[in-house]
């Protein structure tokens, strides 16, 4: 895989000789392997625009109520293009890297948990917080009472650290019932076997050296 990153730091103040600036940080990512690859906008660690390629779109992750930026007709069609690129650049890395070991680190973070205060019956979204990672991606998979779930999932494109490893998120659009148990597990070429979270009530966190955190009545985070 191959991602190259652009990083761009501008300032905004009221007037030329304003007092008050702000310092913002612009980032593009092209990223591509001979399978799958990505290509995203983001703005001051917030992801704003990113291309689905199984969809053929440019998508906006954010919720409605967030302005969303527009973006210049033919956006998509480039971030096409820029995969033809990056796969020719890919194909010529690898004869020229190809006695170089890959460096792999495994997620040295998960958690999961539930995105607003848990009520039993009402909609809500079970988050899979994953970072510390090289290279990108991880996999993700979602259990309902040690049942794969697939229906109500998705995950955002890997997203780069300061330190050059990457953080994703998944998440899990869910229904919160008494007795529920829920995890996420990570798979990643590092781990030797997948890392698993899980949420649900207290008497199911009992594997040993869990954490168990109280979210609300009957409802516990175990990591």
């Amino acid at each position: 895989i191959i991602v190259l990153l652009d990083l761009s730091r501008f300032l905004i103040g009221s007037s030329p000789v304003s007092v008050f600036t702000v310092l913002h940080e612009d980032l593009a990512i092209v990223g591509c392997s001979d399978s799958d690859g990505e290509v995203m906008y983001a703005l001051d660690g917030e992801e704003k625009w990113f291309a689905d390629f199984k969809q053929g779109k440019g998508v906006h992750p954010n919720p409605p109520f967030i302005i969303h930026f527009k973006y210049v007709e033919g956006t998509y069609d480039t971030a096409v293009a820029n995969q033809q690129i990056c796969r020719s650049n890919l194909k010529n890395s690898r004869k020229g890297m190809k006695d170089i070991p890959v460096e792999k680190d495994g997620p040295s973070s998960l958690v999961i948990y539930s995105r607003d205060d848990v009520e039993l019956g009402e909609m809500n979204i079970l988050v899979c917080h994953v970072s510390g990672f090289y290279p990108a991606p991880v996999n993700v998979s979602w259990t309902k009472n040690g049942q794969k779930v697939t229906e109500g999932t998705s995950i955002n494109v890997p997203f780069p650290n300061k330190d050059s490893t990457f953080t994703q998120i998944s998440r899990l659009d869910f229904i919160p019932q008494l007795g529920d148990i829920y995890s996420c597990s990570v798979d990643h070429p590092a781990l030797t076997e997948p890392l698993t979270r899980i949420w649900g009530e207290e008497p199911f966190c009992n594997k040993p050296d869990m954490e168990v955190h109280l979210l609300g009545p009957d409802v516990h985070v175990c990591s």
